[in-house]
């Protein structure tokens, strides 16, 4: 696939990163020569010099014949403008845009049609970024939370932990601890290096375990892999930009929350948005402030400013100070790994989950959900069965019986109820509902159009389970 990527920035060049071992010809563009020529030392693609909506750069870079162009820069007007040249001028099949400005968004539906600003996908890390911490609230104690067939299967990264029933025992005695649980193990890491998990394998305290199960029973399982963490109640949240205003807003309901916003336009702005949060103008680093605001009753300090160090130092001292969970934004890859574990619990890359929206709309074959993991180096994936047995590889086959790439595991399956039964809306909800949620066993056969939910513990594999989706017109078994 030729692929275009406007801008060279952390996520265009993490994406280049991805993407350039795929049989893909990537082309990136971006104004600063220096970055791209390191870009180019280490990966091997083209790189344009120059401003990426301009039709000279875009024709340079070789849109006539382009595949998709991925418009990642730092600016929402070059992207959208980069978007409508690509669509006017060289009739590019695919357009993403990353779009950041609440002031689009909100008029999104409106405004991204071909007739108007012609972007096929819309990425909105801030919106993904909120939504992924949303899922860690909602299940305390989890390290990931990343859900598929519209929420009806999670697959979840949880600290196994002395305590939890399941630790020292082998993973074929889960299904006596919980007869009426489904759940399959889809993946372990012991010490950073992943484990092939068998019945026989044994559950160590500190291994990083990857599980799926539907939704509705994520919290037993967790239970099996650690004791409980009681609900968050009450929530600090250092930063009120999108991140932090976006959240405050979704969780104000129910939780007690509070907001503390270094700007004091923007703490009365928030202020007159916000119904039910507390907020502070002050600085989170500041120790008086926090114990001022009882940061040793606070469940979860969540800290989201534009400041990776401020984030780190705020959340090492709530921590410090008494707060239970501490929760952290990082924008630099590098500090994710180094940082999490200590005083802080969890930290959240938006480059990653930026890169995981952007694989959902690249991968080839029905792919309708990616996770980007491991900093990249593994990848959750839903894909679309389709075709019958005469030219799918995988449809009528028992799952022991596909030939699935080394390190991948099916873990679950969601077979849509019938849409073809309904009369009206109401009734394709009401169907939509009925989706039964399939654990993968061995002898599970997969059937035309069912949603297949993978764990690839490598993902240089990526291509070997993207053919095994393409249904092919030659393939007789």
């Amino acid at each position: 696939m030729k692929i275009i990527i406007l801008g060279a920035g952390q996520v265009g060049a993490t994406l280049a990163e991805n993407l350039v071992g795929e049989q893909n010809e990537i082309t990136i563009i971006d104004a600063n020569a220096q970055v791209l020529r390191e870009l180019q030392d280490r990966l091997d693609l083209r790189i344009v010099e120059g401003h990426g909506s301009h039709p000279n750069i875009l024709k340079q870079a070789g849109a006539e014949d382009a595949d998709m162009l991925i418009a990642v820069s730092n600016s929402d007007e070059t992207n959208m403008m980069a978007c409508q040249v690509a669509h006017t001028l060289f009739k590019t099949p695919t357009k993403i845009a990353r779009i950041r400005s609440e002031d689009y968004l909100n008029f999104q539906e409106q405004l991204f049609k071909p007739q108007d600003i012609p972007v096929d996908h819309l990425i909105a890390p801030e919106q993904l970024v909120t939504q992924s911490i949303r899922r860690l609230i909602d299940y305390p104690g989890a390290l990931q939370v990343m859900e598929f067939a519209d929420g009806k299967v999670s697959l979840v990264a949880v600290k196994a932990y002395y305590g939890g029933l399941l630790v020292g025992h082998a993973l074929s005695t889960l299904r006596e601890h919980m007869p009426n649980v489904d759940t399959r193990v889809a993946a372990i890491y012991r010490q950073g290096k992943p484990i092939r998990p068998l019945g026989t394998t044994v559950i160590e305290a500190d291994d990083e375990v990857f599980f799926i199960a539907a939704t509705k029973h994520i919290r037993a399982v967790m239970s099996e892999l650690q004791k409980l963490e009681s609900s968050y109640k009450r929530i600090i949240i250092a930063g009120g930009g999108l991140i932090g205003a976006g959240l405050a807003k979704q969780l104000e309901e129910r939780h007690n929350v509070k907001l503390i916003e270094r700007s004091a336009q923007r703490t009365e702005q928030l202020a007159s948005q916000l119904n039910h949060t507390l907020v502070f103008q002050g600085d989170a680093s500041d120790h008086e402030l926090l114990s001022e605001e009882h940061i040793e009753q606070a469940d979860v300090f969540i800290a989201v400013t534009n400041d990776d160090e401020a984030n780190i130092m705020s959340a090492m001292l709530a921590k410090r100070m008494g707060a239970k969970k501490t929760m952290v934004l990082i924008q630099r890859g590098a500090y994710v790994d180094m940082v999490q574990g200590g005083e802080i619990d969890i930290a959240i890359s938006p480059q990653q989950a930026t890169i995981s929206a952007l694989l959902t709309h690249v991968r080839k074959g029905d792919i309708v959900n990616v996770y980007s993991l491991r900093r990249g180096a593994a990848e959750a994936i839903e894909a679309v069965a389709h075709g019958d047995e005469k030219t799918s590889k995988v449809i009528g086959r028992q799952i022991k019986d596909i030939k699935l790439p080394p390190g991948a595991t099916i873990g679950a399956i969601v077979r849509k109820a019938d849409p073809l039964l309904a009369h009206s809306n109401k009734m394709i909800e009401s169907i939509a509902q009925k989706d039964e949620v399939l654990i993968a066993h061995s002898d599970t056969v997969i059937q035309p159009d069912d949603h297949v939910i993978l764990f690839l513990v490598d993902k240089k594999y990526v291509r070997d389970v993207e053919k095994l989706f393409q249904p092919s017109a030659f393939f007789f078994g």
